[in-house]
């Protein structure tokens, strides 16, 4: 029998487990065969790898030995599965365009443009309420560009691995059924809604955190808050059951009314992230351009938007 790496991730659980029998339910085998394969291993490698008795299992000196080599070579062969899926992943990515996006309103314009503008490319997409989920695509090499949100100025996830560019930064605001005593206003302090139920879709970061702040800033603690997708959200909404947050180049539908928060004390962060040692790099400052006119086509859509951004200069649309 050949040492393989399933051989060495065996050594390591077990040592990571300080049991034979802790380190079989965390891989998942039954006790008696993790034992028999630790022996085949160790006739592999010449002695034994463990001190095993009523205590739990400690390495021996081979066992330290084999723990130091399986340290490097474990990580080593992962990142090299990783770097060969992503190579072979981003190959003809001028002619394909694989997009990730959570709940965002650009997305479907960001798509209509590459389709315009490149004819004969393939264009697909991914959605995800995780933007950490859709950045883990990307690195591995199964979407090409991500497009997700962030909470203010937060960093976007695995910002240290992907590149990312800002497409826009939004106020977000809320959605009201079109009969709420202020839909049609030009805006609504938050403290208005102090006695409201809110629906908000599920995300990462710190935008909980940020909503909670600028409650008890305006002087109240949301009372009830139903954390839901976003047909959910539009459908409490529409119902007069909540009032949900929003981007604020969320398209309308019939009984909606967007009612943008005064002063703007949230913020949303359109990001496009894709990874450095790709293909897709070449042709990623094109992708944000299209993705920034695919935002100024939605703030264009929204005259209630538009007239608030004209009273509040300081939320600038990026060019």
């Amino acid at each position: 029998m050949d040492l393989e790496l399933r051989h060495l991730r065996i050594v390591r659980a077990v040592a990571e487990a300080g049991s034979v029998s802790k380190a079989a339910t965390v891989l998942g085998l039954a006790q008696p065969a993790l034992t028999a394969q630790l022996k085949r291993i160790e006739r592999v490698l010449g002695g034994a790898l463990f001190d095993r008795d009523h205590m739990g299992a400690r390495p021996t000196a081979l066992g330290e030995l084999v723990l130091t080599r399986a340290r490097v070579l474990l990580p080593a062969a992962r990142q090299l599965q990783e770097e060969a899926a992503r190579f072979a992943n981003s190959s003809g990515t001028e002619h394909r365009f694989r997009l990730g996006a959570t709940n965002s309103p650009l997305l479907g314009g960001l798509v209509d443009r590459l389709a315009t503008v490149h004819p004969a490319a393939s264009v697909s997409t991914f959605t995800s309420w995780s933007a950490e989920e859709l950045a883990g695509m990307v690195m591995n090499g199964r979407l090409d560009y991500a497009l997700v949100g962030v909470c203010g100025e937060s960093r976007p996830p695995a910002a240290m691995q992907l590149a990312w560019r800002t497409v826009a930064v939004d106020a977000v605001c809320a959605l009201v059924s079109e009969d709420h005593p202020l839909a049609g206003e030009p805006e609504a302090d938050l403290a208005a809604f102090s006695q409201a139920s809110w629906a908000v879709a599920p995300g990462e970061g710190c935008f909980a955190d940020c909503f909670a702040a600028a409650c008890a800033k305006a002087g109240f603690t949301p009372k009830t808050i139903y954390e839901a997708d976003v047909a959910t959200c539009v459908h409490l909404a529409q119902v007069g059951r909540a009032v949900a947050l929003c981007q604020a180049t969320f398209r309308l539908t019939p009984g909606l009314a967007l009612l943008p928060i005064a002063g703007g004390p949230l913020r949303w962060r359109q990001v496009l992230g894709w990874h450095p040692d790709t293909a897709a790099a070449r042709t990623a400052p094109g992708i944000v351009l299209h993705a920034k006119a695919a935002h100024m086509d939605a703030v264009r859509r929204s005259h209630t938007y538009l007239d608030w951004l004209a009273r509040n200069p300081e939320f600038s649309i990026p060019p």
